[in-house]
């Protein structure tokens, strides 16, 4: 039977020095090759094809401390100021030239334009400083308790004479119809019918006449 010739042996001493590592050194581990990446296997802090990214978590409230938040200032009472009283102011003037005749005409047209503009029947009055008007002396007729009785109603144009102005209440438009002459009486009355009037004073007659009696004041 043949013999198998046995392997050599290599000596020691032929096979090289030793590399030993040193003190406190580890002989470094060998790194693995790494091999072909597949679409599945992500990259290492990227998101994967076709895997969703998470949506950004919501942002949560920060309480502001109420040491934080500076208190408001309490509003500052507003002075208290002194009103002054109102002055009365005066009513407007307005001339219409008219004969003694003809003014209580010129009155009524007065009165026609003053409720076509909007003025309110209970708002005028008109006072004649002669004859009664019309209206006034027909109305008396039935007794003075029934025609001073729609004097307080104030419901409607309301008819008078300037002697009798006094008992007349206040109203915005005082139509006056110098329909007669103007003794001394009716003079003091037509100078003190302004009162009467809130807004506007029209009195119908001779420019001369009316300016004597109501003065350049007026």
């Amino acid at each position: 039977m043949p013999l198998i010739p046995e392997e050599p042996q290599i000596p020691e001493s032929a096979q090289g020095p030793r590399v030993t590592p040193a003190a406190g050194r580890t002989a470094p581990t060998p790194r693995p090759v790494p091999g072909p990446r597949s679409a599945a296997t992500p990259r290492p802090g990227s998101p994967g094809r076709g895997t969703a990214r998470p949506a950004p978590p919501a942002p949560r409230p920060h309480p502001t401390p109420a040491s934080s938040a500076a208190p408001a200032a309490p509003a500052a009472p507003a002075p208290a100021g002194r009103k002054l009283p109102e002055e009365p102011s005066a009513a407007q003037f307005q001339l219409i030239p008219a004969p003694a005749g003809g003014a209580i005409d010129a009155a009524e047209e007065a009165v026609d334009l003053l409720l076509d503009s909007g003025r309110a029947p209970g708002d005028i009055l008109v006072l004649t400083t002669g004859e009664q008007h019309p209206w006034a002396a027909h109305e008396l007729s039935f007794g003075e308790a029934s025609y001073w009785a729609q004097h307080d109603a104030g419901d409607d144009v309301f008819f008078a004479r300037t002697a009798n102005a006094d008992r007349c209440a206040t109203r915005s438009v005082v139509v006056v119809a110098v329909n007669g002459d103007l003794d001394e009486a009716a003079a003091r009355a037509l100078s003190g019918v302004r009162e009467r009037a809130g807004a506007l004073l029209i009195v119908c007659g001779e420019p001369q006449t009316v300016n004597s009696a109501l003065g350049a004041g007026v």
